[in-house]
């Protein structure tokens, strides 16, 4: 596919509305859209979309591209899968097929029998007993087919033996957890597929159902397909709810996600009963800034509630606690009060900051004077941090009035904690970055901005036979004046598809390095000449030096005078004006 025909797929896109169906949500300010990047851990918005020129760019972490990059940084992938799965979007069929890593093909080839193997275990004559338990606990065919539920039979290596007769070594089976020490890992379990974020089957949970002498679940443990802390239960079936509900809801166990399923609530994610890990929390990230924790009502639930809330509080995201009444876990509680009441209690969900303020209260007693101011200042503190002005002043007089205490004596220590705040910030802001970039190396990279954003500037370096002294800056000038002469006109967005279409990735490198400085408008051509001057500049300089070596080392002495007459040449031309 050339060039001309990629870029007409490129203009038929809008990258603003292409972040925003990843659930990216962008806020206009000025003529640029603002959110929070998705490729780092970013606590204020530093990602800026430019409609106008159809890219963007991170003023933290330095990514940066085209609507192309976008889906290739975000999802992982190769320029051609991007190009197709966005060409698909306006209605156009590729046919490109990436040829992917087959690494691990093999052990998802045995995922996938292994897992078929236990469905079909389900149905059979020998799984009526854990029928009869899933049906007991309100799961239907349907529910049991959806989320691809088996068994693992009251046999010992059944799967090993079946897997080793097709041609599997015992080193794959062991190395992936299906065997365990060359015997079945799974016996007597009701099972639970985990699949990975693009829908592979990855490991198991089993499930005891007719014992109570054993742990209750039993997972996959650590293999090169599943790392617990990287995988999330549901999440390759909610991506699409969760970004039409415009938020995600987060819970503890596969049983609760399940269960809500079945009541069409099909945005939640589960950790799988683990503390939630900062990788788990970026996926989440990635789908949504909304993000709803409901975990059981126990006391370990709202210690869990508690420390994911931080997680996500410190990603600057959305946080609102879905408390759940009688200590009930989202599954008991749902078969309890149904589907509607569940809904409510998603409806009247409490901020993060509410929660932990509910929590504290709890905790304190009241009577004691220390107990007392403790829990003003915990809360003084949560109040703080809460973004909402009015609910600001609602949690204040809800304070004033539960602990007896003046609500402007309240207010003057709410504001000395924001004065506090305020000259910790103008003391960072003192603290100035220098740019350690000489003059030359600025008048060079600006090269490249002015000639993507201003054609003519490329006729007037080509015309000026000035020589480009950094080797990076070089070559990417070199393709953009072969680009130009190619296509006859030029732009960012069309020119980083250029270079990732060739796949050119150190110089895609040295171009999100460049055009994350800011460049002034070009008013006229002195800006050019001036910046083409200074280059020309530092060649002599460069030359000087190098001659003035060669004097120091030379012996002949008709040499060294020759040298130095072609130094004073040079100093006469250094200042020159051009």
């Amino acid at each position: 596919m050339n060039q001309d025909e990629i870029n007409e797929i490129r203009n038929k896109l809008n990258i603003v509305d292409v972040i925003s169906s990843y659930g990216i949500p962008l806020t206009k300010k000025g003529r640029n859209y603002f959110a929070l990047c998705p490729f780092h851990d970013d606590h204020s918005p530093s990602l800026s979309v430019s409609e106008e020129k159809q890219i963007y760019k991170c003023f933290v972490c330095g990514e940066s591209g085209n609507v192309f990059n976008f889906v290739m940084n975000y999802e992982k992938i190769s320029f051609k899968e991007a190009l197709a799965k966005l060409a698909t979007t306006i209605g156009i069929n590729l046919g490109i097929t990436e040829k992917k890593d087959n690494k691990y093909d093999k052990y998802y080839e045995l995922m996938d029998i292994a897992n078929k193997f236990y469905q079909n275990n389900l149905l059979s004559g020998e799984g009526k007993d854990a029928r009869k338990y899933l049906e007991n606990r309100k799961l239907d065919k349907n529910t049991i087919q959806e989320f691809e539920i088996g068994l693992s039979l009251n046999k010992m290596n059944i799967l090993t033996n079946l897997l080793v007769n097709q041609g599997y070594s015992m080193e794959e089976l062991n190395l992936i957890d299906l065997s365990n020490e060359n015997r079945d890992s799974f016996i007597n379990r009701i099972i639970f597929p985990l699949h990975n974020k693009d829908g592979k089957v990855i490991g198991f949970s089993g499930r005891i159902y007719n014992r109570d002498d054993l742990n209750k679940y039993q997972n996959t443990k650590e293999t090169p397909l599943f790392k617990k802390r990287e995988n999330l239960f549901n999440y390759h079936r909610a991506k699409a709810a969760i970004r039409n509900d415009k938020k995600v809801i987060v819970m503890e166990g596969f049983m609760a996600v399940i269960r809500a399923y079945t009541v069409g609530i099909k945005n939640c994610v589960a950790t799988m009963g683990t503390a939630l890990s900062h990788e788990q929390a970026d996926f989440i990230k990635k789908l949504s800034n909304n993000i709803y924790l409901c975990y059981d009502g126990d006391a370990a639930g709202r210690k869990a509630t508690l420390s994911s809330g931080e997680v996500f509080s410190k990603m600057n995201l959305n946080v609102f606690v879905i408390s759940l009444s009688d200590n009930l876990d989202p599954d008991d509680y749902i078969l309890k009060y149904g589907e509607e009441n569940f809904r409510k209690k998603i409806d009247d969900a409490i901020t993060f900051n509410e929660y932990k303020i509910k929590v504290l209260k709890q905790k304190y007693n009241f009577d004691n004077i220390d107990d007392k101011t403790n829990y003003i200042n915990q809360v003084l503190l949560e109040i703080n941090n809460e973004k909402d002005i009015i609910k600001q002043e609602i949690m204040l007089k809800t304070l004033a009035n539960d602990t007896n205490v003046w609500y402007n004596t309240l207010e003057k220590k709410l504001l000395g904690l924001k004065d506090k705040e305020i000259n910790k910030e103008k003391s960072e802001s003192v603290v100035i970055k220098k740019d350690k970039k000489n003059g030359f190396l600025k008048a060079m990279e600006s090269l490249i901005y002015y000639s993507l954003n201003y054609p003519k500037v490329i006729t007037m370096i080509d015309n000026s036979n000035v020589y480009i002294p950094n080797t990076d800056i070089r070559l990417l000038l070199n393709e953009i004046i072969a680009y130009y002469n190619r296509y006859g006109e030029i732009n960012e967005a069309d020119f980083y598809t250029y270079l990732s279409n060739l796949e050119k990735n150190d110089l895609m490198k040295e171009l999100n390095k460049v055009l994350q400085n800011d460049y002034p408008v070009m008013e006229n051509d002195d800006q050019i000449n001036e910046n083409l001057l200074a280059i020309k500049k530092y060649n002599i300089a460069l030359e000087i030096r190098k001659l003035e070596k060669e004097i120091k080392e030379e012996v002949d002495f008709e040499r060294q005078i020759k040298l130095m007459e072609e130094i004073r040449t040079l100093k006469t031309k250094e200042g020159k004006s051009w």
